[in-house]
């Protein structure tokens, strides 16, 4: 982007340069239709138009970010703006055709102006405009006349003498029986407008050879296949991938430490290409430095290029903006994220009456089908973070921030390809004075993370919470229970005995508990809402939820090997009731197991962008002619003087005038200075 956005800077000189070719013939419309055609490439009117046109294109491209996924633009702008603005190619401005074109016409018509008018321009360098009439001299605005006692000749030459003084090329020409003194200082500032110009087409031509078009040509001749797949490099087709040639690219590979890569990833659309390298590049080391808030302070990387080439490896260290250049490849420190560590779960399930926490070990980025129950799932690991530095939940302030420790993100997708993505922290977090394992799930990158707060047991462990998940999941021990809530219910009541009731009391906790697994509070509210009459349901209604929560307390302390009548510290208390909600929201969870991080060997990756630009010189080129042609425009003006001189009453009399391109008030002092010396070395002369 940043080679294509020069252009802004040859606006102001494109226009000031186009004065040149503002003398148009009054007879363009009785010329050939090529003729017209040829100057209309030529004029101003249509390199402005051009000029605006880049302009605001770059302004786009600048707004915009450039070549990311399409995933991303279709949920910033949505279905309808994401195919208008893939239509006209805003997400690639810089390689779009109508930009291209638009390039390539800006250099046929700076070229067509150039051809027409250097030819003139490069006689204005030299000319003395000898042809000028003492009456155009007299109504000049920068003007002077005096008179000395000097023949003409004299007189001419000694004003010659003092033009040249001064840095004027200047000459003597006869008119008749008078003499015309022509001179000018600053013929070069003609060579500024052509510079200029000149810039524009050779910048203009190096944004061409590092645009892609070549690519565009290839892909229309069916020779080049973007790839859309997540396909291993090996899978990847031959026409998905380009060879090592002199096109310009920018590209992107991410290198785990210890391996290396031959390739960089072209993102192109909604897919992608692969760009063969020269060389192989190899990651020896990477290194990050962060903030105290989390953010990355700094990182580079230490880099091997294996090139056969080379009598040995060639290393360097590379950083932010401190790329490594070879062979025309600059090699820039990017981005960098995980590089496929390896990572020890355990999965304990969440559903499974009978199932046991399985250990499971696995790597970054790797996927595998699982089978939990009756769920097919593929487990597909994402990420991995050694720290998350996040603002603290318990704080009112969010700049107090603290290290949750590390988290591994992972997505498990169903067989029909529907996917949640979850992050779960490794260590338990406190909240409330109480520490839970916190588990992140939402279904869409668009959305914020919802969680899951599981309570640890006294020994900061998952097993507490998952020994009462099972109990509640025992048929034999909720039907003990409730056996024995039954039957202290129909005591305190008083009641006479009554099969009947007893079995319904009994078959309602049961009920109660099993709905409770199945949707947690919801279920068991709806179940109210639709079996209750509305006369009894206010009353009846938290009757019943205060049974079911009896019963969830008795099967917690029975699991604990505590009666009724036997005393229970604040933690258990505490416990239980985390572990109620913990369970209520299972069903929203959306798995069925919760993926313990156990253990981890981190292996970092380093992204790097890998640039290949062969134009690149070809702009440096234009840009040197800019600095040179707008520094001959601005502070080289051309001036120029005449001195008619001829016989009157006796005398000599000199009639000089001036002008100038530029700055029209400095010349105002300037002349009258020079007025003012020739006028005095004159009359010196004269008494001498």
């Amino acid at each position: 982007m940043a080679r294509l956005l020069r252009f802004n800077n040859c606006v102001a000189t494109r226009n000031l340069g186009y004065s040149m070719s503002q003398a148009q013939d009054s007879n363009v419309s009785h010329r050939s239709f090529v003729w017209r055609l040829f100057h209309f490439l030529g004029s101003m009117e249509l390199a402005i138009t051009l000029l605006i046109t880049l302009a605001i294109a770059s302004i786009i491209g600048t707004v915009l970010q450039q070549n990311q996924p399409y995933p991303d633009y279709l949920i910033k702008f949505g279905p309808f703006w994401f195919e208008v603005f893939d239509t006209i190619g805003l997400y690639d401005v810089y390689s779009a055709l109508w930009f291209l074109a638009i390039l390539a016409l800006l250099v046929i018509s700076t070229s067509v102006c150039i051809f027409r008018n250097s030819p003139t321009m490069l006689k204005d360098m030299f000319q003395l405009r000898t042809h000028v009439q003492l009456k155009s001299i007299r109504f000049m605005q920068h003007r002077a006349e005096w008179q000395v006692d000097e023949s003409l000749d004299n007189t001419a030459q000694n004003l010659k003498q003092r033009f040249s003084t001064l840095g004027f090329r200047s000459r003597i020409t006869e008119k008749g029986d008078d003499r015309l003194v022509s001179a000018m200082r600053g013929g070069m500032n003609r060579l500024g407008y052509i510079l200029t110009h000149v810039a524009i087409v050779v910048i203009c031509v190096g944004g061409l050879f590092d645009s892609n078009l070549p690519l565009k040509l290839a892909e229309w001749q069916g020779k080049v296949h973007i790839e859309t797949r997540e396909l291993p490099l090996s899978q990847i087709p031959k026409e998905s991938r380009l060879a090592v040639g002199a096109q310009a690219f920018r590209g992107s590979v991410s290198i785990p430490e210890g391996r290396a890569a031959s390739v960089a990833y072209l993102a192109m659309r909604d897919g992608y290409l692969v760009q063969n390298l020269p060389f192989t590049i190899e990651v020896k080391q990477f290194r990050i430095e962060h903030y105290p808030t989390g953010q990355p302070k700094s990182f580079e990387s230490d880099l091997v290029i294996h090139d056969p080439e080379l009598k040995k490896p060639l290393e360097a260290t590379i950083a932010v903006n401190h790329p490594l250049i070879y062979k025309g490849y600059a090699i820039y420190q990017a981005s960098f994220g995980d590089g496929g560590s390896e990572l020890n779960l355990k999965a304990w399930p969440l559903f499974a009456q009978k199932g046991q926490p399985v250990s499971l070990e696995t790597n970054v980025f790797q996927s595998q089908k699982m089978l939990w129950g009756d769920k097919e799932m593929q487990l597909e690991v994402t990420d991995f973070r050694p720290f998350n530095i996040n603002p603290d939940p318990s704080e009112d302030d969010p700049n107090n921030v603290r290290n949750f420790g590390p988290s591994v993100g992972f997505k498990l997708r169903r067989p029909t390809g529907e996917a949640l993505e979850y992050q779960n922290y490794m260590q338990p977090v406190e909240r409330d004075g109480r520490y839970f394992f916190l588990s992140g799930v939402r279904s869409s990158p668009a959305d914020q993370f919802g969680y899951l707060y599981v309570p640890a047991d006294d020994d900061d462990s998952l097993r507490g919470f998952y020994d009462f998940l099972k109990q509640l999941q025992d048929e034999e021990l909720v039907s003990t229970v409730a056996k024995s809530m039954k039957n202290d219910t129909l005591a305190s009541l008083n009641v006479p005995e009554d099969d009947a009731l007893s079995k319904s009391l009994q078959s309602t906790l049961e009920t109660l508990v099993k709905m409770f697994n199945r949707g947690g509070f919801s279920e068991v509210t709806q179940f109210i809402e639709e079996t209750l009459p509305d006369s009894e349901r206010d009353t009846l209604a938290p009757a019943y939820l205060a049974m079911l929560r009896e019963m969830l307390g008795r099967i917690y302390f029975s699991g604990l090997g505590l009666n009724n009548d036997d005393s229970v510290d604040e933690f258990h208390i505490l416990f239980l009731q985390d572990a109620i909600e913990a369970i209520g929201s299972l069903p929203r969870y959306g798995s069925p197991v919760f993926l313990q991080l156990v253990d981890f060997n981190q292996i970092q990756s380093t992204g790097l962008q890998i640039a290949h630009a062969p134009g690149k010189n070809i702009v440096y080129l234009g840009c040197a002619f800019l600095i040179a042609g707008v520094f001959l425009l601005f502070y080289l003006p051309q001036r120029r003087f005449w001195a008619w001189i001829t016989r009157k009453e006796g005398k000599t009399q000199v009639y000089m005038a001036g002008m100038t391109n530029r700055n029209p008030r400095d010349f105002d002092n300037y002349f009258d200075e020079v007025k003012t010396n020739i006028e005095k070395d004159s009359r010196n002369s004269t008494l001498s």
